[in-house]
């Protein structure tokens, strides 16, 4: 894993090349789920009559959707930009989202800005740089221990724990 990170100009380049998709996302004319609110609807009303809890709504599936939305985001930025803090690629993030949330509510009248929309889309973030910070120290963890094994072994044995 440390070895992806060493170089990460090709993850900048997918980084630009993902900010566009979600910039398209972000900009597009009219909500994005317009063309299925009518299936999920039905699906949600399916579900509530065969026991699935109310609280299992158009509301969560959305809040789901723009995190999971952002998780690869997170990634991308943590594989890009692997020497800053997590604090910090939650901030771009944050400032991310706040961007397309501004630019909705200011220049496209069918969109709605929403906080709740920047805190999910912060969230996949966080929750996608963490999974490669935590990918990348258990990888470390885990050659560090079998460099420590090989050495051991090299000598005879006699240090192994």
């Amino acid at each position: 894993m440390k070895a992806c990170l060493k170089n990460p100009l090709p993850w900048r380049r997918v980084l630009t090349v993902y900010i566009a998709v979600l910039a398209i996302v972000g900009f597009w004319p009219t909500p994005v789920d317009k063309p299925l609110h009518g299936f999920l609807e039905a699906a949600l009303k399916y579900l509530h009559s065969h026991g699935v809890p109310g609280w299992f709504n158009y509301h969560l599936i959305e809040a789901s959707a723009n995190v999971a939305m952002f998780i690869p985001f997170g990634i991308l930025i943590a594989m890009a930009l692997p020497a800053k803090a997590w604090w910090q690629l939650a901030s771009l993030g944050l400032m991310t989202s706040t961007c397309m949330e501004l630019g909705q509510l200011l220049f496209i009248a069918a969109r709605f800005a929403s906080l709740t929309d920047v805190v999910t889309n912060t969230l996949g973030t966080v929750i996608g740089s963490c999974i490669v910070r935590l990918l990348t120290a258990s990888y470390s963890n885990e050659h560090a221990r079998w460099m420590c094994l090989g050495s051991a072994k090299g000598d005879g044995g006699s240090s192994q724990q």
